[in-house]
Formats: structure tokens, C-alpha cells, sequence
């Protein structure tokens, strides 16, 4: 059983994905994502928007409407999709992470990198300028009876799309005395599977940090 546990409105692409895989996948989420109140920088000061979420296109709020006519560097392709959405324009798309990204560009910009609270540091040259503005939270939810049931059940494989999600589902889980040994993890990447910590039944990476990639190998962990 593959059992996802990320925050909506993720969780049912996630579980839309799963069923055009043929794979059964439960979810519930263990998280909901929140809008922070951000001070918006004037945009005549950026050249581009640096975005690793479609989370933080959705929860910008109106703000955003002021960076409009900034080309979109994405994280993914569902993050491209959320910004296409909104009426932003896409430049870029990365496969391999927002530092890949980041190294892809080899002129010198100013970006407005939109975040989440939790956010990965970047490592970038001089040439490049980042100013971050943190425009979401996501906050954990506990476990319930419900989900201790169906995490009972045989040996499920859990899907992790970030540190966070590793951390609190490890907390939730010695919480509520479920067997360890018994759940492996299906990580996003590999600072994940490093937050989820150790005891589990298998804690694997995903080749690429998507879903597609991600459900294949869960997939594979069920076998």
C-alpha cells in the first residue's frame, strides 16, 4: 500500500497520477498550506521571479500581480503550470532541484525568489542578486486513528515530497507507537530521506525530484 501524506491541492494531483499508473494509492493530508503577510519590494528592482513551489504562486496573493510581466524561473513542471495559470510567463523549467536551476543561468540577474517558510539556502555567484520573500507556511496536522489503521495494515510505503513532511511523519508515527521497521519511505530527494532519520522498514530517493519518479519508486519498494 502507498499511503501519501502531502498537503491539498498536491495531494490529489499525487493521487491522480497514481491512478493513471495503475497504482493504489491512499492519501490524507498531514499538512495545510497557509498565506503569509509579505512586503512586496518594488519590481522595477528584479529581472526574473525564482519560484521552487507552486505553493508560493498560489499563496502570493495579489501581490503578485506587480511581477507579472517577470519571467518565471520554476522549480518544475508543476510549479511552470501553477505560474502559467496565474498569467506569469515561464523562461525556465528545471528537472533537478531550484539549485539547478539556478545554475543554469549564466547571465547576471536580479531575482525575487518567492518562498515558503521553510526554504532551501542557494549558493550562487556574485553576478546573480536573490532577495527572498517568504509568502506561505505549511502547517502540520496530527495523525489520526483512521491513518494509525490503514499505516498498520502489511508493510505501506509512505511518499515524502519534503523535509518537513520527513520530520513531522517520523514525530507522528513514535507519537503514536507505530512500528517503524514495518514503513518504508519513498523520498523526493536526498535531504529528505537525511530528515526522515533512521528505524524504517527501507528509506529510499527518488531519481528525480517529481512525482512520476517518485511513484515509481514506491512502486518498486512495494515489490
Amino acid at each position: 500500500m502507498i499511503f501519501a501524506i502531502r498537503p491539498e491541492p498536491g495531494l490529489q494531483a499525487t493521487l491522480q497520477r497514481g491512478r493513471d499508473m495503475n497504482l493504489a494509492v491512499l492519501g490524507r493530508p498531514l499538512f495545510e498550506v497557509v498565506p503569509l503577510r509579505w512586503q512586496a519590494p518594488p519590481p522595477e528592482q528584479f529581472d526574473a521571479l525564482l519560484i521552487g513551489s507552486a505553493n508560493a504562486v498560489r499563496q502570493a496573493g495579489i501581490a503578485l500581480e506587480a511581477y507579472r510581466h517577470l519571467p518565471v524561473h520554476a522549480v518544475g513542471e508543476a510549479t511552470a503550470d501553477a505560474a502559467r495559470e496565474a498569467g506569469l510567463t515561464v523562461a525556465h523549467v528545471g528537472t533537478g532541484g531550484l539549485q539547478q536551476v539556478l545554475n543554469a543561468e549564466k547571465g547576471k540577474v536580479r531575482f525575487l525568489r518567492l518562498a515558503g517558510a521553510e526554504h532551501i539556502a542557494l549558493k550562487h555567484p556574485r553576478r546573480i542578486a536573490i532577495t527572498v520573500r517568504e509568502v506561505y507556511d505549511v502547517r502540520s496536522i496530527p495523525l489520526t486513528g483512521g491513518d494509525e489503521v490503514s499505516l498498520r495494515v502489511g508493510e505501506p510505503v509512505v511518499l515524502l515530497h519534503s523535509a518537513a513532511a520527513a520530520s513531522h511523519f517520523a514525530r507522528e508515527c513514535e507519537r503514536r507507537g507505530l512500528d517503524k521497521g514495518r514503513i518504508g519511505l519513498a523520498c523526493i530527494g536526498p535531504r529528505v530521506a537525511k530528515a526522515a532519520g533512521r528505524g524504517w522498514k527501507a528509506c529510499q530517493s527518488a531519481p528525480r525530484p517529481d512525482d512520476a519518479a517518485l511513484l515509481s519508486l514506491a512502486a518498486n519498494m512495494c515489490h
